[in-house]
């Protein structure tokens, strides 16, 4: 998957789930505050992602991305693993 794919489409899936505008979605902001997440929207976003790209994560990785640059390298490389 091309990385502006890859970025687009989590983009939408995050903006779709958690209600927000996706310009609001940039690669340096910080994902809890841009998604107002607490630790139930952390879990249904790790399930977003699981499911939008098949991939797995473990609780404790999700807790060190903190920008959404951070999230797009760890899907990458998840996927990457994967293939």
């Amino acid at each position: 998957m091309e990385r502006q794919e890859l970025i687009n489409k989590v983009n939408e899936a995050l903006a779709e789930e958690f209600e927000i505008e996706i310009s609001e979605i940039t690669p340096d902001a910080n994902i809890k505050e841009t998604l107002d997440l607490d630790s139930l929207g952390l879990v249904d976003m790790v399930v977003l992602i699981e499911e939008t790209f098949g991939v797995k994560i473990k609780d404790q990785k999700i807790t060190s991305i903190n920008t959404f640059e951070s999230l797009y390298d760890f899907i990458q490389e998840k996927i990457d693993a994967n293939a």
